[in-house]
């Protein structure tokens, strides 16, 4: 991105085909050329990969036997359709002696399709000693389909699909290590004329898979423990157990053909009048040999996107139908059922699709001034100008950068070994010295905090040292920790050994802003402790007359201080998952403003103590909004926090009421509650009227309002959130305040699944005021002829 596009800008493509399309003529720029010959030589790679290993991605053909199952079927039968992954199931022995031969499905979910009005699932058909796989369409009537082999009971992981008898995570990793754990197809997902295709497996397919037969894997190990993933427990040791034998067929064609592209490019550099020979790419070289590099270099970074997409380490998303790729979070977790890709298709995970996105992503680049880019250790780099730091560093115990990127690495050496020689002189990367907090590498987790403490306040140091005195340093950190259970609303020791140390650098926080830097629908994102946007730290050098202050008046400066920045941030729409992290911006920055802050015994007050003191601002605050809402609403609110949406009894709710100014019948009137049998429970948003009309509602609520707007949200998406904004008015503000106190709320009492509603409306805001916006423009005016 840096330093290739730039070298070669403004230079025509040597490919055969575009040399003889544009003649003598032409204008390519920017990096256009480049990308031009990237394309040709990734489609000859794929074209060359399909001529030498198509036979194991066959179409598959509907069959007489399946349209007897699926009338749907029926017009179908004798085409041959274009598979685009097949849906697999890690199996294990039964541990029922009577089925011990049975290698049973462990699969979390039976559903392939879930997307409205397009269902399927798989269905195990039991049969004698033994079960197949069938596919159906439409909604399943039991809803166990959901959940698959998976049981929810304590100490059990999966249940034996012929015996019922429950099976151990303990007993899955014996089984796994003892070689007894295989994988069996479920279904095969094809492409058709509107849509996908859902088809039961045939042993057809299934035999084709397991007949691969790879050359030249690499042997890199797994390391034993490490951050980030468990998979070693199963029985995995090296890094090319992650992948079927097909997979591994595909990866090792592919990235042997990089080699070979890479040959053909230096030919048909040479033809086109590029300098023979001279300098290679890593040394600065822009010859024929160089230009081939740099085609080879984005070659091989295609078939690290493909292994990507490529691995039995990739989930199925029912609701996009759609593959997941293995790196949706930065971690490798257990994956039992895994939907296998067909590189040589046009859908998500196929080498098309990936390759055309990673082409457009440097296309329009490069300029005539060359980037340069440089390796070195935050702890000792020098550079003699100041220079402007925006940086992004380790996150603590968080990530296992420098394991985890082995799964790319493997790839890449085998790809482009040749080319950079000194950079893939090594089996797998260096990781004795990655700044991290591992205590597998360290030996306990004192030891690792030490390390990464030292470390960090060592490159902080030198960072603060090193910025130029005009701009402050910027430092992203897009992790949110949990909080320590045993003290409250104090921040994790991931958070407060990296504040420690970029206090300690010297530098004073000035800020925290929340960028959105984070892709929407990422797999992590689904937890809802992980950050919608990255923080960015703004830090400048701490003043030489900064003085000594009490925890008296620091906390009295966080009273006057802190609430109104919050309402800015409020304002500003941040997501309710970034407002705890945000706040310590401006908390920090008054603790960071002074040498010390020391309590009434004149001990220094920690990161820690000073960060518990901005939560628990940060708390007051919020509730102190309350003082806006309905009695109705702050009745809910309270009850709440206490119950969810589950039942509980009148005589507390009714109890409840008459402090709050209310009554378990109004409340009821109100459309927030249901009563009976001396029980109570709030509405869910999904059980509230769909044709609810605030402006006839004698009771409105801003509980009604928000819980409504969740509703529509859901359903419907933000077209119709904007609907009942536009009849709501200048009343849906409120709205929105509401849904980040029961965030706070939710999060507090571990309801993921409510916190990510009101983070979601709060997201999804700034979109449903635009539609609302555009639907009141075209709302006809008093007199308005229509």
């Amino acid at each position: 991105m840096i330093e290739i596009p730039s070298r070669f800008a403004g230079k025509p493509p040597v490919n055969p085909e575009a040399r003889r399309n544009m003649g003598h003529s032409g204008s390519w720029n920017g990096a256009s050329g480049l990308a031009e010959d990237v394309r040709y030589y990734g489609k000859w790679m794929r074209d060359e990969a399909e001529k030498r290993i198509g036979r194991l991605y066959p179409k598959v053909e509907v069959t007489a036997a399946m349209a007897k199952e699926r009338p749907d079927l029926r017009p179908l039968v004798g085409q041959k359709l274009t598979v685009i992954a097949w849906l697999w199931a890690r199996t294990a022995k039964s541990p029922n002696p009577a089925f011990r031969n049975v290698d049973v499905p462990l699969a979390t979910n039976f559903m392939v399709s879930t997307k409205p009005g397009k269902e399927a699932y798989v269905q195990p058909m039991i049969e004698g000693n033994n079960y197949r796989f069938t596919v159906k369409v439409g909604k399943p009537r039991d809803t166990s389909t959901l959940r698959g082999t998976k049981t929810g009971s304590s100490g059990s992981s999966f249940f034996c699909l012929m015996s019922q008898a429950p099976m151990s995570f303990e007993y899955l990793r014996d089984e796994a290590k003892a070689g007894r754990m295989g994988s069996r197809l479920m279904a095969i997902v094809a492409e058709g004329e509107h849509g996908r295709i859902y088809l039961p497996p045939t042993d057809e397919m299934e035999s084709i898979a397991k007949e691969a037969d790879p050359n030249e894997v690499p042997e890199a190990e797994l390391p034993r423990k490490a951050l980030g993933f468990r998979i070693q427990a199963y029985g995995m040791t090296h890094w090319r157990d992650l992948f079927t034998l097909r997979q591994l067929t595909a990866l090792t064609t592919f990235s042997s053909l990089v080699e070979e592209a890479r040959n053909n490019i230096v030919k048909d550099a040479i033809a086109s009048g590029l300098t023979i020979g001279g300098k290679r790419i890593d040394t600065g070289g822009n010859g024929a040999d160089a230009y081939a590099d740099a085609v080879a270099v984005y070659l091989a970074f295609l078939v690290n996107q493909v292994a990507n997409h490529s691995s039995s380490f990739c989930g199925w998303n029912s609701p996009n139908e759609q593959m997941r790729s293995v790196f949706a979070r930065q971690a490798i977790p257990m994956v039992w059922d895994f939907a296998e890709s067909n590189p040589f298709c046009d859908s998500s995970g196929s080498f098309n699709n990936l390759f055309e996105r990673q082409v457009k992503s440097f296309e329009s680049l490069g300029s005539k001034v060359i980037g340069f880019a440089t390796q070195a250790d935050a702890n000792s780099q020098t550079i003699t100008r100041a220079k402007i730091v925006s940086t992004d560093p380790p996150y603590y115990d968080n990530i296992g950068y420098a394991d985890l990127s082995d799964f790319f690495y493997i790839w890449l050496r085998r790809s482009i070994k040749s080319v950079f020689p000194t950079l893939f002189s090594t089996l797998t990367t260096p990781k004795a010295e990655e700044l991290i907090a591992s205590p597998f590498r360290h030996g306990s987790k004192q030891e690792a905090e030490e390390f990464f403490l030292g470390g960090m306040t060592r490159a902080m140091r030198r960072l603060a040292e090193q910025a130029h005195q005009s701009f402050p340093v910027t430092i992203y950190y897009a992790f949110k920790q949990f909080e320590d259970e045993n003290l409250e609303g104090i921040s994790s020791t991931g958070w407060e050994t990296f504040l420690n140390a970029v206090i300690d650098a010297g530098f004073v926080l000035t800020g925290t802003w929340p960028m959105r830097t984070e892709k929407q629908g990422r797999t992590i994102s689904i937890d809802t402790n992980a950050l919608a946007s990255s923080i960015v730290m703004v830090c400048r050098p701490r003043s030489s007359e900064a003085k000594i202050t009490t925890r008296r008046e620091f906390v009295a400066r966080l009273k006057s201080e802190l609430p109104p920045a919050l309402i800015n941030l409020q304002r500003g729409n941040i997501a309710p998952v970034d407002l705890e992290q945000a706040a310590i911006g401006p908390g920090m920055a008054i603790y960071t403003s002074y040498e010390k802050v020391i309590d009434a015994e004149g001990n220094a007050l920690s990161v820690r103590d000073a960060l518990r003191l901005i939560n628990q601002t940060l708390y007051e605050v919020l509730t102190e909004q309350e003082g806006d809402f309905d009695s109705d609403t702050r009745w809910a609110l309270v009850w709440f926090d206490q119950f969810g949406f589950i039942e509980g009894d009148y005589g507390i709710a009714e109890q409840l009421s008459k402090s709050k100014n209310t009554s378990v019948g109004g409340l009821v009137s109100a459309g927030i509650l249901t009563s009976g049998s001396g029980r109570v429970r709030l509405f869910k948003p999904s059980e509230l009227p769909a044709d609810w009309e605030p402006e006839q509602d004698k009771r409105l609520t801003v509980w009604e309002m928000t819980h409504q707007l969740i509703r529509a949200l859901e359903a419907g998406g933000e077209g119709p959130a904007a609907e009942l904004v536009t009849k709501l008015g200048s009343k849906a503000e409120i709205a929105r305040e509401l849904a980040y106190r029961l965030y706070t709320v939710s999060v507090r009492k571990k309801r993921s699944a409510e916190a990510g509603l009101y983070n979601s409306l709060v997201k999804s805001w700034p979109e449903i005021l635009r539609l609302a916006q555009e639907q009141d423009k075209l709302k006809p005016r008093q007199g308005q002829m229509i």
